[in-house]
Order: structure tokens, then sequence, then C-alpha cells
């Protein structure tokens, strides 16, 4: 089958290749220069004059992205699960750590495969160095009650009514240093606001399902390298024709086609969908989008405790999490130089680097020169409770993937992923997916 992919972002990719794998003949088209989407590499300059590779957004991996990791070892990445792996491979491995400045927090042990999962997570809890214990045992009992509940709750319900709900309220600690950072990264989208419902699932997955479920696995190459450049090489080693550079501005350009996948960004999707299913495009433009901001800044000497950080965060200092690039950066150019990132970011770019800065030298004891700041207006959609979600089919032979289409996840890398897997098998095994059943599962 002829198959027109538009968009070379992950999802696109992801479809590209599970395409191309089942045999079939793939087009890909990609309106900017360099693939990846909302997560590239682009170049920098260090007041030092270095050259380095930074990415559009600081992102990380964990070891639940089953999907991601498949699509990684398939167009040749190597990565640190792999039995003829040596030496550097393009992911650090790290158990969960949320450990703040000052190197106490939240810290997941290694555990053997046999183990069950949620025994990581409950020596976590009962060793965490500074929580009351009344609020480890609430937390403990919560989650007992969601695993008991199969992670499933009401679906109007926000992720700071599910930690409110009574008999297993979750105490203000717990919430300000665990609920909310990991609701704020995975999600985008506070607690007071975030879908309790995809919360749980997300939670499910990374802390409940496998022993290394909830592994960091942090890029030690900028994000184009990792998988965009790699992917488009495996693609046009089998035929594959690339277009980048080149806006599909009307679908009647792609005529001819037995399937076409639009894999942009919901706007362009619907601009695009829009005389073939007026109803999808609706729902799709009227999807909420939050901001995630990046603050590149550097010292020569600059050095943090641990490749990743949890910061203290409010009004004044926004920083959720900082990361050294030096220490994942294998080559070294990248040493002094920190990233901090700024989930569901308000406010202008220039006041996000100053609040930056000064969380840097407040928190860190660092004074840093900022490199660049990155604000992706666009980086996710909100993730609300009960939010419609469009489904992967627009037509009969026109479908679209991206992490903002119906299904399990939030607006993360994983979920761009399967939802480019999904589209692909579910249009060729010919399942027309309904609001019940969304198109990744």
């Amino acid at each position: 089958m002829k198959i027109a992919i538009v968009g070379a972002g992950w999802a696109g990719l992801a479809a590209a290749i599970t395409a191309t794998l089942a045999g079939h003949q793939v087009t890909l088209y990609e309106a900017a220069r360099t693939p990846g989407g909302r997560a590239r590499g682009l170049d920098a300059t260090l007041p030092n004059g270095r050259v380095v590779r930074l990415d559009n957004g600081q992102h990380i991996l964990i070891g639940a992205y089953t999907e991601t990791l498949r699509l990684l070892r398939t167009v040749g990445v190597t990565t640190d699960n792999q039995p003829e792996s040596h030496g550097e491979t393009a992911l650090l491995r790290l158990p969960l750590t949320l450990i703040g400045p000052d190197g106490q927090g939240l810290r997941l042990p290694h555990l053997p495969a046999s183990l069950p999962a949620s025994w990581g997570v409950l020596a976590a809890v009962l060793r965490h160095p500074s929580w009351p214990w009344r609020e480890r045992l609430g937390l403990l009992r919560a989650a007992l009650r969601w695993q008991a509940h199969g992670f499933q709750c009401d679906e109007a319900l926000s992720v700071a009514e599910l930690c409110a709900q009574a008999p297993t309220r979750i105490g203000p600690r717990v919430q300000a240093e665990l609920i909310e950072p990991l609701c704020v990264s995975a999600l985008n989208t506070s607690m007071h606001e975030a879908s309790a419902q995809v919360f749980l699932r997300v939670l499910r997955d990374a802390l409940f399902a496998t022993p290394d479920g909830a592994d960091l696995l942090l890029p030690r190459v900028d994000l184009g390298t990792l998988f965009p450049e790699a992917a488009l090489r495996w693609l046009s080693a089998r035929g594959t024709t690339v277009h980048l550079g080149q806006r599909v501005r009307e679908l009647q350009a792609l005529q001819g086609q037995d399937l076409t996948l639009l894999a942009c960004p919901a706007p362009e999707a619907a601009r695009l969908a829009h005389e073939q299913n007026a109803v999808w495009a609706a729902q799709a433009q009227a999807l909420q989008h939050t901001v995630i901001s990046t603050v590149y800044a550097w010292h020569p000497e600059a050095r943090l405790r641990a490749p990743m950080l949890a910061l203290p965060s409010s009004a004044r200092h926004p920083a959720q999490f900082a990361f050294d690039r030096g220490q994942l950066d294998a080559s070294g150019q990248s040493q002094g130089l920190l990233a901090f990132v700024v989930s569901a970011s308000t406010g202008e770019r220039e006041d996000i680097e100053a609040q930056v800065l000064q969380q840097a030298q407040a928190q860190l004891g660092l004074t840093l020169q900022a490199v660049q700041t990155i604000v992706e207006k666009r980086a996710t959609f909100a993730c609300t409770p009960g939010l419609s979600r469009p489904l992967a089919t627009i037509a009969p032979t026109l479908w679209a993937c991206g992490d903002y289409v119906a299904g399990p996840y939030p607006a993360t890398l994983e979920g761009a992923v399967r939802s480019g897997v999904a589209a692909v098998q579910a249009w060729g095994e010919g399942i027309v997916p309904s609001a019940g059943k969304p198109t990744a599962q």
C-alpha cells in the first residue's frame, strides 16, 4: 500500500517505521528542515565560544517507555538493556531518584526482575529521610487503594481532588515533594487542573508494572541524534521517500495514496482535515495547550550532585528540575552546561530566564550565564479531567496520530510513539477506533 505521512516528529517517524516493516511504500513530508518535531536537537554557542548541541526542550525517558525503546533498537540506537551493548550507550539508566539540592529525597532501589515493582515503592517510601511517618503511611494506603481499584477513578477528578479523598488523603509534604513534581513533569499540568485518571495510568505503568518501569533514562546525546536522525537513515536505506522543508498545504497534493496519516501538530492537522471531517477538525482545534520552558545556563565549573535534581519551585523560582548536561554528554563538550525545566510555564521569556538564574543562585549556589532559553508554546495539550481527545480516524483513507490523539497517555514521547505505531497497525487490520477503544493501547 502507498502511505503518505505528514510530519516527521516522533509519532510520524514511529508510524513510518511501522509501515515500512509491514511492507508498505511510505512517503514522508516534514515542514521543517530537521526531523523530530518538539523533541529535536539544535546548535548553540557557550559563552566560551564552544559550539554544543542542545535540545529544543529537555526530555527524559523512563523504563516504561517500551515502544520507544523498541523503536530505538530497531533503527540501530544502542540502549542500555541490549546484551551486546558495551561502554557508552545513548541512554544513561538510573533508578528513579527525586532528590533536591541537599541530596535528600525519594530513591527507588534497584530490584531484581523477579520481585514485584510495588516492593520498590514500599522500600523507597518507608526509607524517605524527612517525610513524617503519618504521611508515609498515608501514601502507602492510597497506593494500595489505587492498586485495588485497578488504577481507575472518576474521570471528572483532578489529581488534587484524588489526593484529598477520604480515607486515603495524601499529606502536604508528599503532595509538594512527590505528587506535584510527578504530575507536572508527566502531564505538564498542575495537580489542581490535571486529570487524575491519566495520572493514575502513568503511575501504574511507571511504578507498579515492572521493577524497572520507573528507571530514569537520560539521553547522553541530543534528541535529534537519539532517534529522529537515526530513524531517517533507517527509512532512507529501505526506500522511504523523505521530503524535508516541504509543507503540505492541502490534501489534494497527496492524491493517489491508500492512506494519508496526519502526524503534524493538532492545529495543522485540523486545518488539513477540515474539509474531510469538520467535526474532527473542530475537536482537534479546541484542544488547549500548555507551555514548557527550558533555560540553558553555564559556568565552566558548574556541576550538580546528580545528573538530575528536583528543585523546590514557586512563582519566584519556577523550575522544577535541573539537569547537568556535562555529566550526560559523553563527548565532554557540555561541561558546565545546565538545563532548567519549567513545566506548565507562564510569563515572558526574559522573566523566566531571570527567575531561573536567581533560583540557581539561591538553591544551588551557582552564578550562571544564560546560554539560551527555549519556550515551546504548544509543548503539550492540557491534560484536564474528562478531556475528549480526537480519534485516530478522520475518514476511511485519512487518519491521524500524535500525542494528542485519543489514548491512555498524556503528551509524552511514549504517547506520541505509541499513537504512530497503533494507527498504522489498526488501519492495516481494518480496525476503526471508537470513543470507548482509543487507538493507542
